[in-house]
Formats: structure tokens, C-alpha cells, sequence
């Protein structure tokens, strides 16, 4: 079996096909410079795909990556051009999203043999968006929960970690409002993604770590001790089931699929997206106690092991590429 996944490189989709190649034999990431995207159809003679078996890769740009009579496996992400992501996304990126992108994403959707999605929610919109009805199946993102272990530090000073890209729809525009709302002493740190070297503007809770590289991410987030995630729109939230895997609380947006990975009181506390003053609240209850941070912590180590290991996403794309291959 050989399955080749041409894919941007420097986003979550990626890292997650990665993680696939290391436990499916026969799976083949094919890495492209996202420069490449400015003229999709140079993506064909990129990765060879006329060897394989199946081709698996994102709805965006699958199109170009087709061959005739291969299966086209297709996974959503994230969705980002419907209406409400129109908000948070420039001239030049709404003009993309309702124009070709839109085009190029139906046209890979109509010739996709399996369509996937990486939470209920993103399966959910990209079926009424696009009108697929029961076409889209849910397997959600795994972690490996052999590199992401809680490992305590012994230090007095709380840490909290954004990590992501600085963008809007992350929510990295709220992190100077929440840093003003935090209780003296609590250090915010922030990473600046993998496609961008800008800062927040200077404030004395905030803390720019840079940018960081994915193999380096376990000791980050084991140097914090709660997670902010105050996104807008998230597919599935692979830096929240990361810190969750650490044994972290998490304190997130009660939007899109989050609420599928925090258990509101349990695991974290969800907040209403954009009130800074929520998530402080959160934040600083959860600077006060400990306890209540260890037993958060723990609850979402064993959720982490119970819905998203890198085991079980593994074993469901396999038989489902074995599914395809054996239909044929």
C-alpha cells in the first residue's frame, strides 16, 4: 500500500499527516513550500503521486494532486470561507477564500473518494457549507501521548502559554487585554508561530518565546502551568489536546470544536470568545490553587488517552485506506 500525501508545510494539517507517515507503512508526506499555492497547478509534478495507491491531503489545494483512477482521500482541518471567518480575514484573504479557493475546495470535494474531518464541528459546517449531507466522517486528531507527559517543575511563579500563530483568528489581538486583567506575579507567554517573527506590544506579564520548533513544544508546554487558547475558530485544537496530553488546564474559547476537547469545569473553563475579562477570571482562579490545577491536569491526561492518542488515529486512517483499497 502506498499512499502519498502532498502537503503545505509549517501548519497543524501537516504535522498531523507527519505523525501519520511515522505509523502507517506505505503513508509518504510530500512537503511543498506554501509559496507553491501561488501556482497550484505546479503542485502536480511535485510529489510523483502517479505510484501510489491513494492520495490523502487537505481539500484546499487536492485538485492539482489528483490522478485518474486513484482514490483521493481529502481531510478537513479546519474550514475558514464561510461567512462568519469573513471578519477575521483581510481584503486579499476574503477575496481568495470566496474566489478560487472556493472553487478549488468544491472541485477537490466532488472528486474526493472519502471526505474526513478532525472534529464534529468541522464535519458538521463543511456539510451544511457544502452541502454533503452524511459524506463526511469524523476521526479526530491523536497525540503522541509518549512524548507529551506531564513532567511538574518546581517553580512558584505561574506560567501561562498562548501558543499559535499571532493571527486574529487565534485570538492573539485579546493577549494585552487579558495580561492587564492578571493577577500580580502570573507570566504570559506567547510563541509567534512558524510563519511569522512579529510581537505583541510590550507589556510586563508578557513573555514572546519566539518561534518554536514542533520537537521542542513538550518542554514548552512543560514549563507552563495553564494553557490560553482564546481562538475564534479552531478545527480541532491540536495545541489545546497537546497541553491537555502535559497535563495542563486549559482555558479556551467556547466556540467551534473546543468544547469536544475541554470539559468546562472538569478540564478547564470555557469562555464566552472575546471577553477578556473571562478569561483573566479563569486564569487567576486557576493561579490560586494548585490542587485544583493538578486535578484539571490529570483529568485531561486521561481524556487525552481515552479519545486521542496518536495510536487511534493511526489505526483509523489505516483501515480506512484498507477499506478503500479493498472496495477497488
Amino acid at each position: 500500500m502506498k499512499i502519498h500525501s502532498p502537503l503545505a508545510s509549517g501548519n497543524g494539517a501537516y504535522v498531523v499527516h507527519r505523525l501519520l507517515e511515522s505509523g502507517i507503512p506505505g503513508y509518504h508526506v510530500c512537503p511543498y513550500n506554501p509559496w507553491w499555492t501561488v501556482f497550484p497547478p505546479a503542485l502536480r509534478f511535485l510529489c510523483g503521486s502517479n505510484a501510489a495507491d491513494i492520495i490523502h491531503t487537505t481539500p484546499d489545494y487536492a485538485l492539482f494532486s489528483t490522478r485518474r483512477n486513484t482514490p483521493l482521500v481529502i481531510t478537513f482541518h479546519n474550514y475558514v470561507l464561510d461567512s462568519f471567518m469573513a471578519r477575521y480575514s483581510n481584503f486579499f484573504q476574503r477575496a481568495h477564500y470566496q474566489t478560487d479557493l472556493m472553487w478549488f475546495t468544491r472541485m477537490s470535494v466532488h472528486r474526493a473518494t472519502v471526505i474526513t474531518a478532525v472534529s464534529r464541528f468541522t464535519a458538521d459546517l463543511v456539510s451544511r457549507e457544502l452541502r454533503l449531507g452524511d459524506r463526511v466522517r469524523v476521526i479526530y486528531n491523536g497525540i503522541d501521548e509518549t512524548r507529551f507527559v506531564p513532567r511538574p517543575h518546581a517553580d512558584r511563579q505561574i506560567r501561562v502559554l498562548f501558543s499559535g500563530n499571532l493571527s486574529a483568528r487565534k485570538g492573539a489581538t485579546l493577549l494585552p487585554e487579558i495580561a492587564r486583567r492578571l493577577s500580580p506575579g502570573i507570566e504570559l507567554m506567547y510563541t509567534t508561530g512558524l510563519r511569522s517573527g512579529k510581537r505583541l506590544p510590550e507589556h510586563p506579564a508578557l513573555n514572546c518565546v519566539g518561534s518554536i520548533p514542533y520537537r521542542s513544544m513538550p518542554d514548552l508546554y512543560n514549563q507552563a502551568d495553564i494553557l490560553l487558547f482564546p481562538t475564534v475558530r479552531e478545527g480541532f485544537g491540536l495545541a489545546a489536546a497537546e497541553a491537555m496530553a502535559c497535563g495542563l488546564p486549559v482555558v479556551a474559547s467556547n466556540c467551534s470544536s473546543l468544547p469536544e476537547l475541554v470539559d468546562n469545569g472538569k478540564g478547564g473553563y470555557l469562555c464566552p470568545p472575546g471577553e477578556a475579562d473571562c478569561f483573566a477570571k479563569s486564569i487567576n482562579e486557576l493561579a490560586d490553587s494548585a490542587a485544583q490545577r493538578r486535578d484539571m491536569g490529570e483529568y485531561n491526561r486521561a481524556k487525552v488517552e481515552r479519545l486521542f492518542t496518536l495510536q487511534r488515529m493511526i489505526t483509523s486512517y489505516a483501515e480506512l485506506f484498507e477499506e478503500i483499497l479493498d472496495s477497488r
